[in-house]
């Protein structure tokens, strides 16, 4: 066990550090903050510096391991080929933004695969390409996925008995240096890691019957791939309902699919400037405008090889009118069953058609009443409108 670093006090009431002194502290303002140097500083970064309890629970079942076997730790870094890019422990969190965009991490391995369903191979393509850093928008989501990692980690270890211990690093892979792992938790005496994830009750049913989310899934080949390993567990706290954990083993297909499928990525559209082609998702869309926001009115480029698509297109708006018009005719039925019900119910199906009273503001008649009062509180925004028209 590590020595304490704090002792009680005398009158019961909280802690001291022992070992300071007056003359061993300076404050100074730094960047509108105040920083601590000195002893007490230099002691609570030792603390920080031993880990949470549980890589200390972590390093004494290595430690016991080590008994029975003199090797294991260099077996393990020869067979999981933990190439270190950078430590992890004590960097800044624009710092750990700017390592993300020398490569492809995990989380990028499902959108360039197309399995991810809340972002794209386009949306990666920017992230690494684009010259500002530019951090997503924070959601609770992110936010209880970060905040629980250590909750999923901890109760992962009361369900198997297996320790883990944080890696605290970036780890690369070396036959392909643009793959990059930074990883949750790595499995003592085991060559494998732990991803930890939670998820909503909504997403439930995506882990039944023993099933993992595709993109999930892949993120842990990706890993294998960069890492070595044999296996790599996947954790989940269902918010509110249960938690679940798998073992993925390793499978030599799917990583040598996905290194192929990210060295096309890397090499023709990363390092080539080249955007990949949109996969029809909101995701690229929203992408494709903000890269081009503007249009230049002066300018006008031949349309070449995009004919049968365009008649495909036209195809599938027809068909597309046809199954809206036979939706709109079953509910116009059910709501002539209905008459003045707000409810009905069958084995299958519940159906409401509840009375709704929505206020909203008439903006033509406010501009052409009170055309300053209009103009006051207007807001302008600027988009492209994309049009077909057939010529023949």
């Amino acid at each position: 066990m590590r020595n304490r670093l704090t002792i009680a006090n005398p009158n019961g009431v909280g802690y001291r550090i022992p070992g300071c002194r007056a003359s061993s502290l300076r404050l100074e303002w730094q960047q509108e903050q105040t920083v601590l140097f000195g002893t007490v500083a230099d002691r609570l970064g030792e603390y920080e510096d031993l880990g949470s309890i549980e890589e200390e629970a972590a390093q004494e079942q290595e430690n016991q391991e080590d008994q029975y076997d003199e090797n294991t730790d260099e077996e393990r870094k020869i067979r999981m080929k933990l190439n270190r890019l950078v430590s992890t422990s004590r960097m800044d969190h624009a710092t750990w933004l700017e390592y993300r965009k020398k490569g492809i991490g995990g989380s990028d391995a499902g959108s360039i695969c197309g399995l991810n369903p809340y972002a794209t191979a386009i949306s990666v393509y920017q992230d690494k390409t684009q010259e500002e850093i530019t951090e997503k928008a924070d959601n609770e989501s992110m936010r209880q996925g970060r905040d629980l990692e250590e909750y999923v980690a901890r109760r992962f270890m009361e369900e198997t008995g297996k320790k883990v211990r944080r890696a605290n690093s970036i780890f690369y892979m070396e036959e392909n240096p643009f793959m990059l792992a930074n990883v949750d938790r790595l499995i003592v005496g085991e060559n494998a890691g732990l991803e930890c994830k939670t998820a909503s009750a909504y997403s439930a049913d995506k882990w039944k019957d023993g099933h993992i989310p595709e993109s999930y899934e892949i993120q842990c080949h990706h890993y294998m791939a960069v890492t070595g390993a044999d296996a790599w567990y996947i954790a989940c706290v269902i918010l509110g309902r249960e938690f679940v954990w798998r073992k993925i083993e390793r499978d030599e297909s799917v990583i040598q699919m996905l290194i192929e499928v990210e060295k096309d990525f890397w090499n023709n559209n990363v390092l080539a400037k080249k955007m990949p082609a949109p996969d029809g998702s909101e995701a690229a869309d929203k992408i494709l405008s903000e890269y081009f926001k503007n249009s230049d009115p002066d300018k006008v480029v031949p349309l070449i090889g995009f004919d049968e698509k365009l008649k495909r297109r036209s195809e599938i708006l027809e068909l597309q009118d046809k199954l809206d018009q036979e939706k709109k005719q079953i509910e116009q039925e059910v709501k002539l069953f209905m008459e003045d019900a707000e409810k009905a119910d069958s084995d299958k199906y519940s159906i409401t058609w509840k009375s709704i009273v929505s206020s909203r503001v008439d903006s033509k008649k406010l501009k052409a009443d009170h055309p300053d009062i209009y103009k006051e509180y207007a807001k302008e925004s600027s988009s492209r409108r994309f049009t077909v028209k057939e010529i023949a």
